[in-house]
């Protein structure tokens, strides 16, 4: 259970690393737009000429400040995406569209939510009985205050949504919304109660937020001192990204009002001041205590501890050494990656890290005694010193105070990282055995050992692991995909493909052309494509070797068996009329210039090869889907019969052109009406046949299919009839 749930935890601190990620560009952007728009920083650098107002430059830096503002007042809809990126599984693009429509869903019903309880008045007005800073606007939406703690939720549930979902299989008849297309149909339905839940749940949430932040604010500096601490010592698990996230994001890092706005979070009040940077005196430091520090150990602290190491090193292994221990320390001071320093101390010598982790948390805590409010976007690093403490000025940031500390804290880790080293004997790099090699340990390092320890897990999935064999094993597959009825594959070697076995998971046919491989099972497809391609990915990289001749042979044998079974006696109970959708030219099943549909791999029925442009719906019935594609439509008829009207011959490929579709999926249908319109001419010239297969999808085995129009036919002509037989 311990290892499961620090499973989870690491997973949710990786994802909010993709919405992070572009807080060091936006925070570039507004922290150049705003010094360099400030006028008593340009009237200080006599920059008047080229950036006071009215200049190309200025208007130029106006805009950088819009839009490093627009990321941090949007920063809820980017970790909702981020995060529900993060924590899928699998077609993570699927979640990402889903995060977006479930939150604009959740905020929608809060919204009107708010609306029928009288909080937001019929002119868009908030109550006054509302509290302050309760109700803000999110995208353009009155809602809740619910900061990035909103986008986190969203993310995390449509993300649990999306794995849990996103290879569902639905009924023959709802086949098409199978798959990954049910992950947002799913999402909206859910964040809609999740919206009026949130009217009721939130508030007392808020509640205990506020308290939690106010408890930590008002333990002063002894509360720094423990969030440095706790936050460096997560740093070897990777979770320190779920501790300091709140802190720096969220109303648990405190509130200030700035600009007329209610502003959440250290890192939120610190870029929200420095947007409005001409009326602020001096950057709150109650804000930027949970970042100030890193400047002064990331900058200083660690370099120190970089030459300790290089110091204590063999002088045979000196030279080396020094190399990789100077780029590690560049890095460190000018970008704030601590990872190569700290990782290669961390798994060497771990007391070393204990002196790191007491130090560094020391290090927060003496900058929010100084009132040090140097902000940052993503690391301690010189930076984003330069950006946001020397160009805002002394006044604001008390920068300057960081460098008498650093060089206290060079001395402090350079004096007690030798002494430590030397007094027993780690081996830091430099210090290795004569035959290991000298390196700097990453988390890497870490992940391939424990990657080494792990057994490898059997499969769970018996029907990839026969397709996969079937197809010669994993080596021989080289692409995967499909379309409304097949799995479209491309194998390096087509003679190592075993029909019969494919055969055996269900496949209604197989077609091999040149190294193309389509094995047809009908509208389910989309969700053995996405099984086959997860099972791939930990399947084992070889080619199967099969006995195919000995398979086949046993498969023949038993079609043969069941050939010689079929009953001899057929008498017709009922008969169903399908009148064909397209006027033109009919024919046989048989004749359709492609062999899974002239085979009957996907159902029986008729073609008709279109002369004019308008497909009308065969009888009264309903529009089950329509494929993104356009070129088919899935039709259930009142009378029950599942039909799929498909339009010419891979014109899956053409991606939708030269066809107009009039209906939507669900939509209900009158014999005749149009369903859309088709070029006939640009299908002529792109696609290899226009003739179109008209098919009954779900026969029973007691059905048949008996054709009735040949050669010239109209639409709403009958076509062939459905005989059930005794």
């Amino acid at each position: 259970m311990k290892d499961k749930i620090f499973g989870v935890l690491q997973r949710v601190g990786r994802s909010f690393m993709l919405p992070i990620a572009i807080l060091p560009v936006a925070g570039l952007l507004l922290g150049i737009g705003s010094s360099f728009t400030n006028e008593t920083t340009i009237a200080t650098y006599g920059l008047t000429a080229i950036l006071g107002k009215g200049t190309i430059l200025n208007s130029l830096l106006i805009i950088m400040n819009q839009v490093g503002s627009a990321v941090f007042n949007n920063l809820p809809l980017i970790f909702a995406v981020g995060v529900a990126i993060g924590m899928a599984h699998k077609e993570k693009e699927v979640s990402a569209l889903s995060a977006l429509i479930a939150f604009f869903v959740m905020n929608t019903a809060i919204n009107a939510m708010l609306q029928v309880n009288g909080k937001i008045l019929a002119d868009g007005t908030i109550s006054a009985d509302v509290l302050e800073g309760t109700i803000t606007s999110v995208c353009g939406i009155q809602s809740l205050q619910m900061g990035v703690f909103g986008g986190i939720i969203v993310g995390l549930g449509v993300a649990a949504l999306h794995n849990r979902f996103h290879m569902i299989e639905l009924p023959n008849a709802l086949s098409f919304f199978g798959g990954s297309r049910f992950v947002p149909i799913i999402s909206t339905v859910v964040y809609m109660f999740v919206g009026i839940l949130m009217y009721f749940a939130w508030p007392v949430v808020q509640n205990g937020i506020y308290a939690l932040g106010g408890l930590v604010t008002g333990s002063g500096y002894i509360g720094t001192l423990i969030f440095g601490i706790i936050k460096r010592a997560l740093i070897p698990f990777g979770l320190h990204h779920v501790f300091y996230m709140p802190f720096w994001q969220t109303a648990v890092g405190g509130t200030m009002e700035v600009a007329g706005q209610m502003v959440q979070g250290g890192q939120n009040i610190f870029f929200a001041q420095l947007a409005d940077s001409a009326h602020v005196a001096h950057f709150s430091a109650d804000a930027t205590r949970y970042f100030s520090g890193e400047f002064i150990f990331m900058i200083f602290g660690l370099p120190g501890a970089a030459l300790a190491m290089y110091r204590c090193a063999k002088p045979e292994k000196k030279k080396q050494a020094g190399g990789l221990l100077l780029s590690a320390a560049l890095a460190c001071m000018f970008t704030g990656i601590t990872e190569p320093l700290e990782f290669s101390f961390l798994f060497v010598a771990p007391a070393l890290f204990v002196v790191q982790v007491i130090l560094a948390g020391s290090a927060y805590m003496i900058a929010h005694m100084l009132n040090v409010a140097v902000g940052l976007t993503f690391s301690g690093g010189f930076l984003d010193l330069f950006l946001f403490g020397i160009l805002q000025g002394n006044e604001k940031t008390s920068w300057l105070r960081i460098i008498p500390v650093g060089i206290i804290y060079f001395i402090l880790y350079y004096a007690i990282f030798t002494f430590l080293i030397k007094k027993f004997d780690f081996k830091t790099p430099g210090r290795e055995d004569d035959d290991e090699e000298t390196k700097l340990y990453t988390k890497a390092d870490v992940n391939a050992k424990n990657a080494a320890n792990t057994t490898t897990s059997t499969s769970t999935d018996p029907v990839s692991e026969t397709i996969t064999r079937g197809l010669g094993g994993k080596a021989n597959i080289t692409g995967v995909d499909c379309c409304a009825t097949r799995l479209r594959l491309t194998v390096a070697d087509s003679s190592k493909v075993n029909e019969a076995l494919i055969k055996s998971t269900g496949s209604r046919g197989i077609i091999i052309k040149g190294q193309g491989v389509q094995i047809i099972y009908g509208p389910q497809v989309t969700v053995i494509k996405a099984k086959l391609e997860t099972y791939l990915e930990t399947a084992p990289d070889t080619f199967e070797e099969e006995n195919v001749a000995e398979t086949t042979d046993t498969a023949s044998t038993t079609e043969a068996a069941t050939e010689k079974a079929a009953p001899t006696e057929e008498k017709v109970v009922s008969t169903t009329i399908i009148s064909s959708p397209i006027t033109g030219l009919a024919t046989a099943i048989e004749n359709v210039p492609d062999e899974g549909f002239a085979g009957k791999m996907m159902g029986d029925g008729a073609a008709v090869t279109p002369e004019d442009a308008t497909i009308c719906a065969p009888e009264d019935g309903e529009v089950v889907f329509v494929f993104d594609t356009k070129h088919a439509i899935g039709f259930q008829t009142d009378s029950g019969v599942a039909l799929l009207l498909h339009i010419g011959i891979d014109t899956v490929n053409l991606n939708g052109e030269g066809f107009q579709v009039f209906v939507e999926n669900g939509q209900k249908v009158k014999k005749g009406e149009p369903l859309m319109k088709i070029d006939i001419d640009f299908l002529k010239s792109h696609a290899p046949s226009l003739c179109s297969p008209v098919l009954c999808t779900e026969l029973t085995p007691n059905q048949r299919i008996r054709q009735i129009g040949d050669g010239e036919i109209k639409a709403g002509e009958p076509l062939f009839v459905v005989e059930t037989l005794a």
